[in-house]
C-alpha cells in the first residue's frame, strides 16, 4: 500500500529514536546486552505501524521484542508508539531484511512473527515470500531449539502456499485456523491485532493463522 509522504520525516524520526537500533548488524550475538537482560527475544518482520508488537511488549513484559519495518515513513509510527510507552523490552530497527544471518547469531531468537507479509503473487517471485522454504530455514537457524514462527495473513493464496512449504519441510504445526477471529477460537494471537487485521475484521474478511516450529530431535 502506498504511504503518504510525511513532512520533516527525518527530524521526527530523530526525535523519537530512543528505541531505534540504527546499525542492527552491529548487534549480532549481542541483543541480550542491548536489552540488558537474558529474557527471550522475539522478532516481528514487517511491523507496519507497530500496534501488534507494542501491545505485546506492554502486556507480556517477561519477553523482549524487536520490531522490524523497512519503510521509514511507516517505521516512524512504530517509533512513536515505542517512545510513548517507553518500554525497556521493545527495540525498533528500520530495515528490510535480506539475510537474517547478518543480524542474528544462530539460536539468538526465541521466536518470530510474520504478520500480513507481502504476498508477492507472481510465481516468479515466490522466493521473495517470507514463508518460502529458503527463508524459513534461515529463520529457524537463528532461533533456539523449539523456537516458533507465528504467521497471519488475509491472503488465502499466500496461506495455502505457506502451509505447503511448512508441510513439505516437515515443520510441526502447533496451531492452525483459517478464521482466527471466529467464535470459540482461543489462540492467544487473536488478542494482539495489527492495524490491517482490525480493518479486515471490520470488512468481514477471515484471517488465516498458523504457529509452527522445527521438530525437536
Amino acid at each position: 500500500m502506498r504511504q503518504r509522504n510525511i513532512k520533516n520525516l527525518q527530524e521526527r524520526i530523530d526525535a523519537n529514536s530512543t528505541h531505534l537500533v540504527r546499525e542492527p548488524e552491529q548487534m549480532k550475538g549481542r541483543w541480550h546486552e542491548l536489552f540488558g537482560n537474558d529474557r527471550p527475544v522475539f522478532l516481528e518482520i514487517g511491523s507496519g505501524k507497530g500496534k501488534f508488537i507494542s501491545e505485546r511488549a506492554e502486556r507480556l513484559k517477561e519477553y523482549n521484542y524487536i520490531a522490524c519495518e523497512g519503510q521509514d515513513n511507516v517505521c516512524l509510527r512504530v517509533l512513536e508508539k515505542a517512545e510513548e510507552a517507553d518500554r525497556d523490552n521493545l527495540k525498533v530497527m528500520m530495515k528490510y531484511i535480506h539475510d537474517i544471518h547478518e543480524i542474528f547469531e544462530n539460536g539468538e531468537l526465541e521466536g518470530m512473527f510474520l504478520n500480513f507479509s507481502d504476498p508477492w503473487p507472481k510465481e516468479r517471485h515466490a522466493k521473495r515470500r517470507l514463508t518460502h522454504r529458503n527463508n524459513l530455514k534461515g529463520f529457524f537457524d537463528v532461533m533456539r531449539p523449539g523456537g516458533v514462527i507465528e504467521f497471519k495473513t488475509d491472503n488465502d493464496d499466500l496461506f495455502e502456499f505457506s502451509i505447503g512449504e511448512i508441510e513439505d519441510q516437515g515443520y510441526e504445526i502447533l496451531e492452525f485456523t483459517r478464521d482466527l477471529h471466529e467464535e470459540g477460537c482461543t489462540y492467544l494471537s487473536k488478542e494482539f491485532m495489527t492495524e490491517y487485521e482490525e480493518r479486515f475484521m471490520t470488512l468481514g474478511k477471515n484471517i488465516n493463522y498458523v504457529k509452527f516450529r522445527k521438530p525437536q530431535d
